[in-house]
């Protein structure tokens, strides 16, 4: 399906920029590991640039003509771009998921901020439960509640991401901590951007986001047992790969502005170890009833794209393309100014 020579690019590219996820498919069978490491490559190099870029909007702009290049079966010529257009026509990706990946990146390209927790989960839906249910139809799983599950992961993780890049997104100018939650512990946000320090309050407001997380994580478990079976060790390990990141920031005392959690090779080994033996432990358990609740209201647009491919558009969202017009509008606004100085 992928071009062998593409796939080796798309395996160190993730090999050197995600410890996380490489570990974790190294349990996936290669019917998915080989598409998924190509997936996560693109997304991967997309977020890069848009994190790291010394010019977020023009990159969020780029990243729209590499994707609609993709969907036209007329990818650009980079290794990752020529794997995602191939994985797009094996697969029959909708392209409201990786198009809810842009709109995220687009948030962040404007610098957005999140009045809420709902908020914050409406942005994670984009940055993180859009590649859980690509991850989804990557295994051909379409069930809505397996889907949605797999959204409550993506939405855990990318909350365990924010807890422990606290201090390092604030240095950076960034900030994903709900500000109404901020504002209820009296921290001015100004202040703590221009001087980090981790602060109770800040180790409060750490606390609490990583209990959203660990909520979520144990939410989304009964979906792995509607996988297939060979991919259920890979999940797992993605999933307690990350929230052994939750564990170290909480034993270190939820201060992740002047330090920043990681985990171990050694305890990486240890727990694809736990992935392998727990995977097998489902198959014997009953069902758990979790597997039925509704998906949170911000990640049900994904349910619903995932479950149903029949029903995907060919062309740009109206959500997706009002905020990609106005980020363009925003790039050619600063651009005239440029001009003009």
């Amino acid at each position: 399906m992928i071009d062998p020579d593409d796939l080796d690019h798309c395996r160190a590219a993730i090999a050197e920029g995600s410890y996380s996820f490489h570990a974790a498919s190294k349990l996936l069978p290669a019917r998915v590991r080989d598409p998924a490491l190509a997936l996560y490559a693109f997304c991967r190099v997309a977020d890069d640039e848009v994190d790291f870029g010394h010019n977020k909007p023009a990159a969020v702009l780029a990243l729209r003509d590499r994707l609609e290049l993709a969907y036209a079966g007329r990818p650009r010529n980079a290794p990752a771009d020529r794997a995602m257009a191939d994985l797009i026509q094996a697969c029959h990706m909708p392209r409201e998921l990786p198009e809810a990946l842009l709109e995220g990146l687009a948030w962040d390209g404007m610098e957005r901020r999140y009045a809420s927790l709902s908020d914050l989960r409406a942005y994670s839906a984009r940055v993180a439960s859009a590649v859980g249910a690509m991850m989804c139809v990557l295994m051909e799983v379409r069930d809505p509640h397996a889907l949605a599950r797999a959204c409550d992961l993506g939405v855990a993780m990318q909350l365990t991401n924010i807890a422990r890049d606290v201090g390092e997104d604030a240095r950076a100018g960034r900030l994903y901590l709900p500000t109404d939650w901020l504002e209820a512990e009296g921290i001015d946000i100004d202040a703590f951007l221009a001087d980090p320090k981790p602060s109770p309050q800040m180790r409060r407001i750490v606390k609490r986001l990583l209990a959203e997380a660990n909520r979520l994580y144990f939410r989304s478990e009964p979906g792995i047992a509607r996988l297939p079976a060979d991919a259920r060790p890979g999940i797992f390990a993605a999933r307690h790969c990350y929230d052994a990141i939750g564990r170290n920031l909480t034993r270190s005392g939820y201060d992740s502005v002047s330090t920043r959690a990681y985990t171990t090779k050694w305890h990486k080994l240890g727990l694809l170890g736990l992935s392998i033996l727990r995977a097998g432990a489902v198959t014997v358990l009953p069902e758990n009833p979790v597997i039925y609740a509704p998906p949170l209201p911000e990640v049900a647009f994904l349910v619903e794209a995932a479950a149903h491919p029949e029903r995907s558009r060919t062309g740009w969202g109206d959500n997706v393309l009002s905020v990609l017009t106005q980020l363009e509008n925003r790039e050619r606004n600063k651009r005239g100014l440029a001009e003009t100085a």
